[in-house]
């Protein structure tokens, strides 16, 4: 039976979160697939909090393979994981996230349908009683809606639930290492992935947990970080597409920030459409901050899948 599936190398970017990873690799442990068709590459991205305790608890549960990198940002650490994967295809998810059981075999079955285009599926927020981690579940929610409204027509993917065939993945040139941010590295993925021409295919019951716990002011750096991504991300593409910046229209950011609103016309929906303009003040300070203060991004070379 085993033999029918593919395989898969799960990437796993890390960054000093080793209770968040330890949570990671059990949920990984749990998987309902073949242990012998999925390997975990677990990338720390230059953190100064010792893993190697963490990595060996699962080093004999499953193939595991753990590597170090100098501090580069997510996107470079993905490519990394990437260049040593051994699988047919890529799996992506983060070390705050937890696959429910399913998860891969759900994308599996559709690739074995669609092995040339990008699956991904649906993230849920972990922690219900933050309110900073509601509105960021909240505003994934509103993007999901508003890019992959039709079957035909998905247009976007968080970085933490998507899988890819290894060659396509590299065919398009893998993460844009220039956007050293955990912040619109997937979105710049995901546009260049459909300018080749390449489909996407959106799976809600390819489900994974999110726990990023938010307080205050790592909410609003989150989103200011969010809005300097969203920069890098608008240059890279005006330099590929030789055009002009653009931004959504207002519109876009209208339906946004009344997003709770849509739903239901309570108190809480009132809170959570203050949160969503709070959110969106951050990005817009962000945004501008990179345009005006810091260089803009160099756009890398392609990445090419080395030869093994």
């Amino acid at each position: 039976m085993s033999k029918l599936l593919p395989t898969f190398s799960i990437i796993v970017p890390t960054y000093n979160r080793p209770r968040q990873l330890r949570r990671c690799l059990r949920s990984l442990e749990a998987l309902d697939y073949p242990r012998d068709q999925f390997e975990v590459i677990v990338v720390n991205d230059g953190g100064d909090q010792s893993l190697a305790e963490i990595v060996a608890e699962f080093e004999l549960r499953f193939n595991l393979r753990y590597v170090v990198q100098q501090n580069s940002g997510p996107a470079a650490a993905r490519n990394h994981g990437a260049r040593l994967a051994n699988g047919r295809f890529l799996a992506f998810t983060d070390d705050d996230c937890a696959p429910a059981s399913s998860w891969l075999q759900k994308l599996a079955t559709q690739l074995l349908v669609d092995p040339h285009k990008m699956v991904g599926g649906y993230t849920r927020n972990a922690l219900h009683r933050n309110p900073f981690s509601i509105t960021s579940q909240l505003l994934i929610d509103f993007l999901y809606h508003y890019y992959n409204q039709t079957e035909s027509q998905v247009r976007f993917f968080t970085s933490n639930n998507f899988a890819v065939a290894k060659d396509l993945f590299w065919e398009v040139g893998g993460f844009e290492e220039a956007m050293s941010l955990a912040a619109g590295e997937d979105r710049e993925l995901c546009d260049r992935w459909l300018d080749h021409g390449l489909g996407m295919v959106y799976l809600r019951g390819a489900v994974i947990y999110h726990a990023h716990h938010l307080q205050l002011f790592s909410f609003w750096r989150q989103h200011f970080n969010y809005g300097r991504g969203a920069w890098v991300y608008r240059w890279l593409r005006s330099q590929r597409k030789n055009e002009a910046i653009h931004v959504e229209s207002p519109t876009f950011y209208l339906r946004l920030i009344s997003y709770p609103l849509t739903m239901a016309q309570d108190i809480r929906a009132i809170l959570l459409t203050g949160m969503l303009l709070f959110t969106q003040t951050a990005n817009a300070m962000g945004f501008l901050f990179q345009r005006f203060f810091q260089r803009p991004a160099k756009k890398k070379l392609p990445v090419r899948e080395p030869v093994q």
